[in-house]
């Protein structure tokens, strides 16, 4: 049985081939071959070959990791035509993903994780990452997280 997740990306993938979307329609061919690649291994590994929606969330995270890698270079080289294809390209990965806490948001729990640890100085932001970030998993970027509460320690 596919996972949810996967199965959107192919029906996304076939609605790309029909419109001619060129961008869509690589990121997400290279997606596929990417979730491909991962059952491969997981059949390899005894874990049955399927992909849970968490690894194919995992996949698209280490996609926009890569993706916004070069983008940086991008920038740093001042080619702003791969600029562009990074941003476009990074959209759509970024599309997969669930939404996203705010800032705010990320406060409030961290607020109440550095109460509940009872954390008090920046030395303790260990702590309140362990105890953070299982809570905030899916739902936010943890480099924001840990700005935010090394932010809330100082």
């Amino acid at each position: 049985m596919d996972a949810p997740l996967k199965t959107r990306i192919l029906s996304d993938l076939k609605d790309a081939f029909r419109s001619g979307d060129a961008t869509r329609k690589t990121v997400l061919s290279l997606l596929n071959a990417g979730i491909k690649n991962e059952e491969i291994e997981a059949r390899v590994d005894a874990r049955a070959g399927v992909l849970s929606d968490a690894d194919i969330l995992a996949l698209v995270r280490r996609e926009i990791k890569q993706h916004e890698e070069s983008l940086h270079e991008a920038k740093g080289a001042g080619r702003a035509d791969l600029v562009a294809q990074q941003t476009a390209e990074l959209t759509i990965l970024r599309g997969y993903l669930p939404a996203q806490l705010t800032r705010e948001q990320i406060t409030e729990i961290a607020r109440a994780v550095i109460a509940e640890v009872g954390a008090k100085s920046p030395k303790q932001q260990g702590d309140v990452m362990k105890a953070l970030l299982p809570r905030v998993k899916d739902n936010a970027d943890g480099k924001l997280v840990s700005e935010v509460v090394r932010g809330l320690l100082t």
